[in-house]
């Protein structure tokens, strides 16, 4: 088991999404944010079933810098309830994982 963990979340535009996307490396609580256009979100809110357009966000990112991330994205994002959901990185290329080190801030930034 690593630190490193991807952090699933979504917009309701790609404007958004980009903004967030370049924010988070900016502060550097995410070392690459993918943009995946097109997702499909249905769920029930307010006593309704929504069928709503998203842009999926895919955040690398290290698990003592969640905190200082979901600050981030709860401060930026739209949504009342926004999703923001961590998964543990297993395993991973020793390259890739030494290049999210590089990339992300120290421990405990805020």
């Amino acid at each position: 088991m690593t630190d490193k963990i991807v952090v699933l979340g979504a917009c309701e535009s790609e404007e958004q999404a980009v903004s967030m996307a370049r924010h988070l490396v900016e502060r550097r609580v995410a070392a690459c944010v993918s943009i995946v256009p097109g997702a499909r979100s249905f769920y029930h809110w307010k006593g309704a079933i929504e069928d709503t357009a998203e842009w999926l966000l895919v955040i690398k990112s290290r698990r003592d810098l969640f905190p200082a991330l979901r600050a981030e994205i709860t401060r930026m994002h739209s949504y009342e309830v926004p999703e923001l959901l961590a998964l543990p990185v297993v395993e991973g290329s020793e390259s890739y994982l030494a290049w999210l080190d590089r990339e992300l801030g120290p421990p405990g930034i805020s």
